[in-house]
């Protein structure tokens, strides 16, 4: 079956017949993997309960039904488990924190922590200020987490 480069989705081929499956087998995908979002993750151990619709990232060292996915953005669906290999640049929003998590070509890295200004022997009132709220300000965009 001919698939797409980037993410492997399915393809429509020639003169296939059941057209359907292909088609919402990429439906699913699609849904899962535009403006991605993850309940949570990496995990090695899949939810005991998982939903139609919700996805997880998998860790690297994945167990029962993730076997073998590691680092994978795993779709429960109606079908079951489906699973994304992710590539190097791909960004996530993890739902449990809200960080936005970035794949770097070998796992998922969180932006690092950021500290609010402190110390010195002279202290600047005002661009303290102007730096704590600049921190706020990229932590809402989710670009930053706050230390």
């Amino acid at each position: 079956m001919p698939m797409t480069p980037r993410f492997a989705l399915p393809m429509l081929g020639v003169a296939q017949a059941q057209k359907e499956v292909t088609h919402n087998e990429a439906l699913s995908l699609i849904d899962a993997l535009v403006h991605a979002t993850v309940d949570a993750g990496p995990l090695n151990d899949p939810p005991a309960e998982p939903e139609a619709g919700r996805c997880w990232l998998v860790g690297a060292a994945p167990t029962g039904d993730w076997s073998g996915q590691g680092h994978a953005i795993a779709i429960w669906t109606v079908g079951g488990w489906r699973f994304v290999a992710p590539r190097a640049g791909m960004t996530v929003v993890r739902l449990a924190d809200g960080a936005r998590l970035r794949f770097d070509d070998s796992e998922w890295v969180a932006p690092a922590a950021i500290a609010a200004p402190s110390g010195g022997s002279t202290i600047d009132v005002e661009a303290r200020s102007v730096l704590s709220a600049l921190i706020l300000h990229l932590e809402a965009q989710g670009l930053l987490i706050s230390g």
